[in-house]
């Protein structure tokens, strides 16, 4: 499986290519398909389209916003020779803030909609920006 399919690619560097900080809603779902670990990416640097940013949680209880090689995350294989794969079905609703909220909360990132309501409300009582229904419907 192709993690960054072209679309998505573009997606990703025009975020990257942003001059002013945005709370980006996540772009794709990249996740270990025998273990815990998972990636919420946002932005691709534009001058250097190896590097992600994103809500990247290892599985050990402490997830956090940072960088990531997509070759590193192409270049592992699993416990059972599988790589890492894209969630075909992720529909996000909220920016990053409010899944890095929500997974600091739970110890881990969740979709759950219940505990991304409660990490919107939270920030927003913090940050009024953050639309109260979350980003509304996926960028395409």
């Amino acid at each position: 499986m192709i993690l960054i399919p072209d679309d998505i690619r573009d997606r990703l560097l025009a975020n990257g290519a942003t001059e002013r900080e945005t709370d980006h809603v996540p772009v794709v779902k990249l996740f270990e398909p025998t273990g815990a670990a998972t990636w919420l990416i946002t932005e691709m640097m534009p001058d250097e389209p190896d590097i992600l940013f994103g809500l990247c949680d290892l599985g050990f209880g402490c997830p956090e916003l940072g960088y990531v090689s997509l070759a590193e995350l192409e270049s592992v294989k699993g416990p059972l020779g599988l790589g890492i794969e894209r969630d075909l079905h992720f529909e996000p609703r909220f920016p990053l803030s409010v899944f890095a909220e929500a997974a600091r909360i739970a110890g881990r990132i969740t979709e759950a909609e219940r505990a991304l309501a409660q990490a919107a409300a939270a920030l927003r009582t913090r940050n009024p920006e953050i639309p109260p229904d979350g980003a509304g419907p996926t960028r395409r």
